[in-house]
């Protein structure tokens, strides 16, 4: 289990003040050769990697076992962007359960069908559904480290998740909290604008596509969400809030919850990517 009481001596503090030190540092070549990446809790549209100074090091945390982490965050906090980000650094499979339910729609498999109707009929899409997709995906990537990005969302989805991987021997080690405050969020959310079909998201001020109002990859028109206004954002807001807080309460009980504060991707990243460096081989 990851607990921020892990170190308890002055000389392993020592050792690790050093190593986050030398992270921060490579991060400096990063950060210069890093494209900003669109901020959303959407998944971003697909980057190229970037050629840093930075190796890519191995998905395995110090005990020799495969990081098993969530990303956790209000909507519009950036969670795939520092997926995308880390992804350039570490060996990770970054799993978005919006992507999952978009392939598995689009190919019709038995749950995909299932969620369809759910979606057709005005439905959420339930928890049994996106638990099986889940379920699925990290049957596919078993013995691989991977970031979870969207699922769970309550208190339930964490049960059953936790369920299916203590099945096989593979609990969470990590769960990461992004904090960015709601001003910000709310920039972000009413100038995004989306790839409906593929999930790619741009905003108008850091990210825009080449051709206003285009898909840099496929040309067809963006659109802007009806409710990405203040309105509605403070409503999806609270029902975050609602539904995370119990979320953010379990996995703290259990010493695996790590959170980062910051206004932007910029300032959260190098603490990210220090956590992370501290705990690979």
């Amino acid at each position: 289990m990851l607990r921020s009481s892990w170190i308890r001596h002055s000389g392993l503090t020592s050792v690790v003040h050093g190593r986050v030190q030398a992270s921060l540092r490579r991060l400096s070549s990063l950060s210069s050769a890093s494209e900003t990446v669109a901020e959303s809790d959407m998944r971003e549209s697909p980057q190229q990697p970037q050629q840093t100074e930075i190796p890519m090091l191995r998905g395995v945390s110090h005990n020799g076992t495969p990081l098993r982490m969530l990303i956790l965050g209000a909507p519009g906090a950036g969670k795939g962007t520092q997926s995308a980000r880390i992804r350039q650094s570490f060996d990770i499979m970054a799993i978005s359960s919006g992507d999952v339910l978009r392939r598995n729609i689009a190919e019709q498999t038995m749950a995909g069908r299932r969620a369809q109707a759910a979606v057709a009929s005005g439905s959420l899409v339930s928890d049994e559904i996106i638990v099986e997709l889940i379920h699925g995906e990290l049957n596919n990537i078993a013995g691989r480290s991977w970031l979870l990005d969207g699922f769970p969302r309550n208190i339930a989805q964490a049960q059953a998740l936790d369920s299916m991987l203590e099945a096989v021997g593979q609990p969470l080690n990590a769960v990461v909290n992004l904090e960015v405050p709601e001003s910000v969020i709310l920039q972000r959310i009413v100038e995004r604008y989306v790839h409906v079909s593929s999930g790619r998201v741009y905003n108008l001020s850091y990210n825009p596509p080449k051709v206003p109002g285009m898909d840099d990859v496929t040309g067809e028109p963006l659109e802007h969400r009806p409710d990405d206004n203040p309105e509605s954002f403070k409503r999806r807001l609270e029902q975050y809030h609602s539904l995370t807080r119990p979320l953010l309460e379990y996995y703290h009980a259990t010493g695996v919850l790590k959170s980062f504060t910051g206004p932007t991707s910029d300032i959260i990243f190098p603490q990210f990517y220090a956590y992370l460096d501290q705990r690979f081989e």
